[in-house]
């Protein structure tokens, strides 16, 4: 449990803040979701799957790719980048990332190379919480979007 104190003229008053366990970032893509961009994009390459047994950043990408990657900062950034460079050797990646508008790397290389589809209402994924139980209806903290780099050499 985080203890803060904040400063109320000269008293300083202890607030408890929420315990905040180590959120994983396993969460699965719902099926629904996976079959209407099959649809439009064919068979596509899924670089970083739940439970991974490589490194989908060190690993070749196919001509399509699917991506979803873990939602924390460095993992999210470097999947973005990595979709990105692939995307000038002529393949396309389409990934599936929260809303966040006012990062940097939004700025820099989603918003001037990539189609930005933002998905009505949140994504219910499917995974462990945080007791260890499976649910099927957990939505993301954040809106969604889809980001589709297509291949361009």
């Amino acid at each position: 449990m985080i203890v803060m104190g904040i400063m109320y003229g000269k008293k300083i008053r202890r607030v408890k803040m929420k315990n905040r366990k180590k959120i994983h970032d396993d969460w699965e893509t719902p099926k629904y979701l996976l079959d209407e961009l099959c649809g439009e994009f064919g068979n596509m390459f899924d670089p970083c799957p739940l439970n991974p047994k490589c490194d989908g950043l060190k690993i070749p990408w196919t001509k399509v790719n699917f991506i979803n990657p873990p939602y924390n900062r460095k993992d999210k950034e470097a999947f973005i980048r990595k979709a990105y460079e692939e995307s000038k050797k002529g393949k396309t990646c389409v990934m599936l990332l929260p809303v966040s508008t006012s990062t940097k790397i939004f700025h820099e290389i989603i918003y001037p190379n990539a189609e930005i589809r933002f998905i009505k209402g949140r994504v219910k994924f499917k995974g462990y919480n945080t007791k260890g139980d499976l649910v099927e209806n957990k939505c993301g903290q954040h809106d969604s979007m889809l980001v589709i780099f297509r291949g361009k050499k």
